[in-house]
């Protein structure tokens, strides 16, 4: 079971890989964190924020997972538009009805 609930059809070889990738990550955290913002905005993203997710992509989950958690400094390399808009998009003001 990946979670994702996008289909790849529409996708481009490169955004399909990214898909796969942002669920396949390591922990289970992480690939939430990762597949849902991809199932979300996978189609949107320009070539060069493609590019910057998939750095975010090669990160340590440890590392990327600290960074969204203001657990730690995220490096300015890493603090690009795409990762605040993955940061924003897991970010909720009010409790989280399961």
């Amino acid at each position: 079971m990946t979670g994702t609930t996008r289909t790849s059809a529409d996708l481009d070889p490169r955004r399909r890989r990214t898909l796969y990738r942002s669920w396949h990550r390591g922990i289970r955290e992480m690939d939430l964190i990762m597949g849902r913002f991809a199932d979300a905005e996978i189609g949107t993203l320009t070539d060069a924020e493609l590019d910057d997710f998939e750095l975010l992509i090669e990160v340590p989950d440890r590392d990327l997972f600290r960074w969204i958690t203001d657990e730690a400094e995220t490096p300015s390399n890493y603090d690009t538009p795409v990762f605040r808009r993955l940061k924003a998009f897991h970010q909720h003001g009010a409790p989280v009805d399961l």
